[in-house]
């Protein structure tokens, strides 16, 4: 029997019952946009991670104080005052895989500015912060080395803290806010940032000098944390590597001791991100592959009730020359036809379903085309597998005893 001849068969029994043919897709459609959407977030989610980190710099390295014990009393590292003005001085001059590197100290606060305040966080940097973290003014300038220098009382402000302390639209350049009682001069706004992967607001942050927030605000004589930039992301263990012998030597360290610091790369950072977005993603698509494993057995099932009602329809075709292998593959093509169908309509329905979940959930989605073939491929499988059982029982049918059946 010609192959064209079969497709039309198969169609005129699945048109012969259209609603048992949908319900039977629905599996179908629901698993396929299911594995769309879930693969659809899960892809982007991870796009919007690795763009976030590298907005933070690809090649940023960050040194913090490390564990340690002081009177047999394990302290954490945010008690240990180990990092010191001099590690900050000994890299900026001799490491060679650095290209910038900043202090770091912070204190929490209220920022006041005529009768209007806000709390927030005064981060103490040097001018490289900006290039490390890949920072920009908006409006006026960053401080100087000067300033760093002579502890001087100025700041730059996120629009955050801006649209707080200055919520009429005034221009903040020149303008002396206090912070914690300490007057500080506006000479900077940053450029907008919005919020990161990890929900939080970039530009809710003022920078100062860290030698003032050190000795004006906090009155402490070591930093809290040093932030560098590595000449390249893929030089970024090199320089860690240059980092931690410069800082050992520094700290009178042995052979053989533990570093009493920390160092973080942002790559280490964004391996680990990818790591568990692909965990989730992979977590998600298998759960909505349950859906269309659902939906196979329900083909399956649909196909060996249609085995069954047409079993005196199967007699009479082989009794006037239909071979077993021809009611085979009408069965198998009856049961790839449903697969088929419905994976185009789930396709449509995930990639719908994906669109809607950016545009009012605002999560970040990316369906990629692999995912699509893959539904397919899937969709076809399906359909071969889980018909091949009724396909296979229909053609094994004894012609007579299928013409006796009723």
């Amino acid at each position: 029997m010609r192959f064209s001849n079969l497709i039309k068969i198969a169609l005129r029994a699945l048109n012969n019952n259209k609603l048992r043919c949908f319900l039977t897709m629905l599996g179908i459609i629901i698993g396929v946009g299911s594995v769309i959407t879930m693969l659809a977030i899960g892809q982007g989610s991870k796009n919007s991670i690795k763009a976030q980190i590298s907005e933070m710099g690809s090649n940023m390295i960050m040194i913090h104080p490390g564990t340690g014990q002081r009177g047999g009393v394990r302290q954490s590292s945010d008690d240990m005052q180990t990092l010191k003005e001099e590690d900050y001085t000994t890299i900026h001059d001799n490491a060679k895989y650095v290209t910038a590197i900043s202090p770091q100290v912070s204190s929490s606060g209220q920022f006041i500015y005529g009768n209007n305040n806000y709390p927030s966080q005064l981060q103490g940097v040097s001018p490289d912060y900006l290039e490390i973290r890949q920072l920009k003014i908006a409006e006026g300038s960053m401080f100087t080395d000067h300033d760093v220098t002579t502890a001087a009382k100025v700041c730059v402000l996120g629009q955050t803290v801006v649209d707080n302390l200055f919520p009429n639209g005034e221009d903040p350049v020149g303008k002396v806010v206090r912070f914690n009682k300490i007057p500080l001069t506006v000479i900077g706004v940053l450029q907008e940032k919005g919020t990161n992967s990890m929900g939080q607001d970039q530009d809710d942050v003022a920078l100062a000098p860290y030698t003032t927030v050190m000795k004006r605000v906090l009155a402490i004589d070591y930093i809290q944390g040093l932030f560098a930039s590595a000449i390249d992301e893929n030089l970024s263990e090199e320089a860690s590597a240059e980092i931690t012998a410069l800082l050992r030597t520094n700290h009178k360290l042995k052979d053989g001791a533990d570093d009493d610091f920390n160092i973080r790369t942002q790559q280490e950072l964004s391996e680990m991100m990818s790591s568990t977005s692909e965990m989730m993603t992979v977590l998600l698509g298998c759960v909505a592959g349950i859906s269309l494993l659902v939906g196979g057995i329900g083909i399956m099932n649909i196909m060996y009730v249609s085995v069954t009602e047409r079993t005196r329809e199967i007699g009479l075709r082989m009794a006037i020359g239909a071979k077993g292998r021809d009611i085979l593959a009408q069965f198998l093509i009856e049961s790839v036809i449903i697969s088929i169908t419905g994976g185009v309509i789930g396709v449509l329905l995930g990639c719908l379903a994906a669109w809607m979940v950016n545009l009012f959930a605002h999560w970040p989605v990316q369906v990629q085309l692999s995912a699509i073939l893959l539904s397919f491929t899937v969709c076809t499988v399906t359909g071969v597998f889980f018909g091949w059982y009724p396909a296979q029982k229909a053609a094994n049918l004894n012609p007579i005893d299928a013409l006796r059946y009723e």
